[in-house]
């Protein structure tokens, strides 16, 4: 199905090169301003899409053997993620049942149990309370109602997905739209994390307009990369996620007959995962060669005007075949990139959006991705739960009170 799909949307990108056009949306969209900068509407954002979605969280690669585990804070929540020791991916609030301090310090490793550092209790790769010390004068408990608290989590495309929410019952597949199977497509459980770094960011949908967002490029980029790629993009939507291509990218296709046609010349562009995550390059390379992903997640920081972005690296060679200068100097490009182009310019955005001498900001027709990510924000901060799976399955597109003339 998403070879289908791939070779049906580059066929689409084929008729717009040859015609030279891009597929525009009706109208132009109107966002308030005060959405970016507004406490009370960040606090719902917060609420109400980072902790109830499932997130992109870690990779399959990262819990290869029983006992791996990784620690995040995500949202205000301290997440822990492990592999069980019957191979089942799990993850649990960090938190420990007695007085609540966190069982896992470090950001990754390997362990057997986890243990306490507070009281000494400890909990096995399960989640399960395993021993309490000095039990006999602490007093009779019930060990089976006080393990980790479990979060939902899924593995899809090689992608360990959460939800912060212990409570929810959004399925992952529902969530996801169909979009897992294009995600299967390029490949995330051949590679493994060859590096990762930390940046600091805007609001966090100031940081993410910019991903979803070609026509920017040859101008804030033109010092970096800007004017080697096309800025007039195409978008195709998988409920709330969407990727964005151009028909230049296609451009090798067009003289190539359709059976020659290579996965890899397939997906070129930029993939994201909403509500926070964009992932560029791809097998084609862009190390030295070599295929490698950069898989961005933008968290919300502590106020609206702060994000936290975590810059994974995914390379399809063998952790001792990466060149690690060609690694190091593509990782220090992108902090040119993105936190000295992008980010910076997203402060200077924040800051004049803050004065509030415009009422709101534009998304052309040409800005679909953008557009169709604020129709997305609005609707979930207002649906409750009992609803959103209704709205997974019906989309936002064709709803009559979706704020399409704001």
């Amino acid at each position: 199905m998403s070879s289908q799909q791939l070779r049906a949307i580059a066929a689409r990108e084929v008729e717009n090169f040859r015609a030279d056009r891009i597929d525009l949306m009706p109208e132009v969209l109107r966002v308030p301003a005060a959405d970016y900068v507004d406490q009370a509407r960040w606090e719902k954002e917060v609420r109400q899409i980072f902790r109830r979605m499932p997130l992109a969280l870690g990779f399959t690669s990262e819990f290869r053997e029983p006992g791996a585990f990784r620690t995040l804070e995500v949202a205000g929540v301290p997440v822990l993620m492990v592999r069980g020791d019957d191979g089942a991916m799990r993850s649990f609030v960090n938190m420990c049942s007695h007085r609540g301090n966190a069982v896992a310090l470090e950001e990754c490793g390997q362990t057997r149990r986890f243990r306490c550092g507070y009281h000494a209790w400890s909990f096995g790769l399960r989640g399960e309370l395993v021993s309490v010390f000095d039990q006999e004068n602490f007093g009779p408990i019930e060990k089976a109602d006080y393990g980790l608290t479990p979060l939902p989590t899924a593995e899809r495309a090689g992608i360990v997905w959460v939800t912060l929410d212990p409570t929810s019952q959004l399925d992952i597949d529902v969530f996801l739209s169909g979009y897992g199977d294009m995600l299967e497509s390029l490949g995330f459980a051949e590679t493994h994390v060859a590096g990762r770094q930390v940046l600091k960011g805007p609001n966090w949908k100031v940081a993410y307009d910019g991903y979803r967002d070609f026509y920017h490029v040859p101008i804030l980029h033109r010092p970096t990369f800007g004017p080697d790629l096309p800025y007039q993009a195409d978008f195709y939507y998988w409920g709330p996620h969407v990727r964005v291509t151009a028909p230049k990218n296609v451009q090798s296709l067009a003289d190539t007959p359709v059976e020659d046609w290579r996965v890899e010349d397939l997906t070129p562009g930029v993939w994201t995962i909403f509500p926070n995550v964009s992932i560029a390059g791809g097998r084609r390379g862009n190390l030295q060669g070599s295929g490698t992903y950069m898989f961005s997640q933008m968290f919300p920081g502590a106020t609206p005007f702060e994000s936290v972005t975590i810059q994974n690296f995914l390379s399809f060679d063998a952790p001792d075949a990466v060149d690690p200068e060609a690694l190091r100097n593509f990782m220090n490009f992108m902090i040119e990139v993105v936190e000295k182009e992008d980010y910076v310019t997203g402060a200077r955005v924040q800051k004049g959006l803050a004065t509030g001498a415009r009422s709101h900001v534009l998304f052309g027709r040409n800005e679909g991705g953008g557009q169709h990510f604020h129709r997305w924000v609005d609707a979930l901060i207002e649906t409750p739960d009992a609803q959103l799976d209704h709205l997974f399955k019906e989309g936002v597109q064709e709803r009559k009170d979706a704020p399409a003339a704001r």
